[in-house]
């Protein structure tokens, strides 16, 4: 009687050290796999950054409260979160550079862009030093 039952508490330690013995195998198995499956979804998650595209209207308005300018282009109206001063006047010639972020556009910068005719005036002066030149000589 004696030695049934040790022979069957020695296959009973037995089962119980290869149960956890597979046990840690599986375990070292899955975190590889858990590791690959965790690599993607943070590229996924990293999204690539949003490409700087560019605005050219008028300038409509701005709100300091909600931090945001209004610009009128040629062929929509379009709202840009800006967080710098908004020191333009109504009419003023904008180009913004801005992004994409979750559903709203947020601009990264925002120049005044000359007037058409204060750009023929300079072409005009500038025309008009070079004829002087020429005619100096």
């Amino acid at each position: 009687m004696k030695k049934i039952l040790m022979i069957a508490l020695a296959v009973l330690i037995s089962v119980a050290f290869v149960t956890t013995v597979f046990a840690a195998e599986e375990k070292k198995a899955e975190k590889p796999a858990a590791a690959a499956e965790k690599a993607p979804a943070a590229k996924a998650e990293k999204a690539p950054k949003a490409e700087a595209k560019e605005f050219k209207g008028a300038f409509v308005s701005a709100d300091a409260a909600a931090k945001t300018i209004v610009v009128k282009g040629e062929a929509a109206e379009m709202t840009f979160e800006f967080k710098g001063k908004a020191d333009f006047k109504a009419g003023d010639n904008l180009v913004v550079k801005y992004t994409e972020k979750d559903g709203k556009n947020i601009a990264k910068s925002v120049k005044k862009e000359a007037a058409k005719k204060e750009k023929k005036e300079e072409k005009k002066a500038d025309e008009k030093k070079v004829e002087k030149k020429e005619e100096k000589k």
